[in-house]
């Protein structure tokens, strides 16, 4: 598909792309993206009778971004929207917002699904990203060659050229401060974990090294009411490089929560 960039409306100071109509589907991307890289599941989830709202994260995209606000700064604004039962659906550090407010208990939320979900790094990983995040600058573009490569390999494809578009647009200080919240994060802790008492989906690629499968694995067993999914042959940005798969298991997860 192409990677255009759709209408936006204003949701509570978060300019966010706001198509179909009925049970609300809240669709949060992840650093350095915008809400274009749910188009896949936008037009899939919105043609199957939902109400799909994709918010841009502060800085990305058409929010703007008025400084370092941590993990509670990027989750409570999506919470106080949550004014009706919804279904939340994260990648990647929207995954982290995601089951962040899943786990504080509020009560609109009816079910979660967690795609490229960190949980518990390694020390080695955790090393790695905390390095990355201390050498981005906060003042000038950063170059995306080295992200690109870790998300796509060599291969050259549309959703390459667009997040490669995206990652040189974002405001730079917007995406230190947000990479800087991931890279300090190692996921909801097993405590968070068992707070969820909603349904929740914990989808991630087979070829993912850095939200690896069995991370998905771990959160799902600390749910009470929590399921995985690996796609096979996919990695870190399967919502855009595999959306028949990702969409097929959104779907049956979403129908289950909101009948």
């Amino acid at each position: 598909m192409t990677w255009t960039t759709r209408p936006r409306s204003d949701n509570g100071g978060l300019a966010a792309i706001d198509e179909g109509e009925g049970p609300l589907l809240v669709l949060l991307h992840g650093v350095g993206l915008r809400a274009e890289a749910w188009g896949a599941q936008i037009d899939a989830l919105s043609a199957a009778g939902y109400r799909v709202l994709c918010p841009d994260m502060p800085g990305h995209g058409e929010t703007p971004f008025k400084g370092s606000i941590g993990l509670d700064g990027y989750a409570n604004p999506i919470a106080a929207r949550l004014t009706e039962p919804a279904v939340l659906i994260g990648h990647s550090m929207g995954a982290l917002i995601a089951l962040n407010i899943a786990a504080s208990g509020h009560d609109q939320v009816r079910g979660v699904a967690a795609l490229n979900a960190i949980y518990g790094r390694t020390p080695d990983a955790r090393a790695a990203v905390t390095n990355r995040a201390a050498a981005l600058d906060a003042s000038a573009m950063n170059d995306p060659t080295v992200t690109l490569q870790r998300w796509f390999g060599d291969q050259v494809s549309k959703e390459g050229e667009a997040c490669s578009r995206w990652l040189k647009n974002v405001d730079p200080g917007a995406y230190k401060a947000a990479y800087t919240v991931f890279a300090e994060s190692d996921g909801p802790t097993d405590a968070q974990l068992g707070q969820i008492k909603c349904p929740a989906l914990f989808m991630t690629g087979g070829d993912e090294p850095n939200s690896t499968p069995g991370m998905s694995q771990g959160m799902a067993q600390q749910v009470t009411n929590g399921r995985v999914k690996i796609i096979p042959n996919a990695a870190h940005m399967m919502p855009m490089t595999h959306p028949a798969e990702v969409n097929a298991n959104l779907l049956e997860f979403v129908r289950r929560c909101l009948p």
